[in-house]
Order: structure tokens, then sequence, then C-alpha cells
């Protein structure tokens, strides 16, 4: 195998390389955000169920006055 070739691969495989180390930090930001979009996700149903349920309360207090 001729230099020339051999360095066309070497520079192919430090290529791959570097194209995989980025697209595992890609991957790991995307779990991160992920991760923080379901916790937002999840304060989000709660405060919207803590809602749901005051107006479950009125609805009943109302039924009671009436």
């Amino acid at each position: 195998m001729s230099i020339e070739l051999f360095n066309q691969l070497e520079q192919k495989v430090a290529n791959a390389v570097e194209s995989l180390e980025m697209l595992k930090m890609e991957a790991d930001e995307l779990r991160e955000e992920n991760t923080r979009l379901k916790q937002e996700h999840q304060e989000w149903e709660r405060r919207l169920n803590g809602l749901l349920e005051k107006f479950r309360e009125l609805e009943g207090s109302e039924t009671s006055v009436s």
C-alpha cells in the first residue's frame, strides 16, 4: 500500500472517530434535554391537576349551596 493511500485511510479513520465523538456528545445533550423536558412536563401536569381539583371543589361547593 502506498504511503498516500495509507495517509488517506488514516484521515478517514480520524474523521470517523471525530464524527462518532460529536454524535456521542449530541446524544448526551439530547438525553439531558429529554430529562429536563420530562421533568417540566411532570411539573405542568402536577400544576394542571391542582387547578382541575380546585375547579372540582368549586363545582362541588356550588352544587351543595344550590
